[in-house]
């Protein structure tokens, strides 16, 4: 572990050319972790980072800017040189709106291929009029932000969008502030290969998955622990203490769901608001009722097929992770054992030595990033 001060991540928007789609027109390449740096959502911070980024100037107006994007061309949220990455895009798109250069903090700090369905960070914005260069006006009002910059972000891949705006105090962080993270974990099961919607969208498991054998393992795992099995071996958080309040596994409707020509049938039948779900939810139902009968044929043997271009629904999993902060790497890491316990390749033991064994190399092989995404971040808001 390295002894060098990390440096605080001020983010400036940079040059055009680094925001720029990298040569592969799937994803980005492979960038190494760089040494000294803090961990995702670790905790553990300096003090003097906290005063350094203070907003001292009281003509600056200081924002908290919830985001969503899909993780699939970024070479994650972090920025770093010659990439294209969610701090750099967003940083480039509040450039152009406001005519200077911002500093940027994300609350998290996600991987290359990582989504998200709220990030949030914090940018000061001092308002310039551009008919009287000099002149201070008054800030503009969150939903004036949040309409410029998505007006840019849209014009950049559009795979990025601004989904709330506040104004915050000056020495709101949107890193050291934040209460509580929720990630989510998308796994589909089923031998059919994954449908073009899902591609890099969810962790595709060919193996039929047992949720009760998962659900066990979640037991094993939740709460406080020494997390030592699952964080990266490049982790930097001072200590593998974690509590994870809330490790679930929920199996839901895969999506793009779209209604079956019986619950059509049924919903016009009762007379039902189009817009209204039905009573009984149909995640409630069998897996192989999710296509009705019409929609399926009868073979020779007696055996249900599928009817000509319907495709075979996989299975749904979401493993839900919470807690205030969490290690380099610890949710896919967790994930992996989950997985590995739902296709029987560890026992209900293994988990449990694998988490008392307190070293990454007894883990299971971790899940792949596609199928991460950061749910929520949760402040005491006023």
């Amino acid at each position: 572990m390295t002894d060098e001060k990390p440096a605080p991540l001020i983010l400036e928007s940079s040059n055009h050319a680094l925001n720029r789609r990298p040569g592969s027109p799937q994803r980005p390449p492979k960038i190494p972790r760089i040494a000294g740096k803090y961990d995702d959502d670790d905790g553990e911070v300096e003090e003097e980072i906290r005063d350094e980024t203070m907003n001292r100037n009281p003509r600056l107006q200081r924002y908290l800017v919830a985001i969503e994007y899909i993780g699939t061309r970024f070479a994650g949220a972090q920025q770093q040189p010659n990439c294209r990455t969610v701090v750099g895009v967003l940083a480039d798109a509040f450039h152009k709106f406001i005519g200077q250069p911002v500093s940027i903090f994300c609350s998290s700090r996600t991987d290359a291929g990582v989504h998200a369905l709220s990030n949030v960070c914090h940018v000061d914005v001092e308002r310039i009029s551009k008919r009287r260069p000099g002149e201070v006006l008054p800030p503009h009002e969150p939903a004036v932000v949040r309409r410029a910059v998505n007006h840019f972000l849209q014009k950049n891949e559009g795979d990025i969008m601004v989904i709330d705006v506040r104004c915050v105090a000056p020495d709101f962080h949107a890193r050291f502030k934040a209460q509580e993270r929720t990630y989510f974990y998308r796994l589909l099961s089923g031998p059919e290969p994954l449908s073009t919607f899902e591609r890099d969208r969810a962790w595709h498991v060919p193996e039929e998955l047992d949720i009760l054998a998962m659900q066990k393992a979640c037991r094993v795992l939740v709460g406080h622990h020494d997390f030592s099995s699952f964080r990266a071996a490049s982790c930097q958080a001072k200590s593998p203490i974690r509590t994870l309040d809330e490790l679930s596994v929920t199996e839901v409707v895969s999506a793009p769901y779209f209604p079956s020509l019986l619950e059509r049938e049924q919903s016009s039948f009762m007379g039902e608001d189009p817009f209204t779900c039905p009573n009984q939810s149909k995640t409630d139902l069998p897996h192989n009722s999710l296509i009705s009968s019409q929609d399926k044929v009868k073979s020779s043997n007696e055996e249900s097929i599928f009817g000509f271009g319907t495709r075979r629904r996989h299975r749904c999993y979401v493993v839900t992770a919470r807690a205030r902060s969490f290690l380099y790497h610890q949710v896919r890491l967790l994930v992996g054992v989950i997985k590995s316990a739902g296709t029987e390749e560890v026992t209900i033991s293994d988990v449990e030595h694998i988490l008392n064994a307190k070293s990454v190399t007894a883990a299971c092989p971790m899940a792949p990033a596609c199928g991460l995404y950061l749910g929520n971040v949760k402040y005491d808001l006023p």
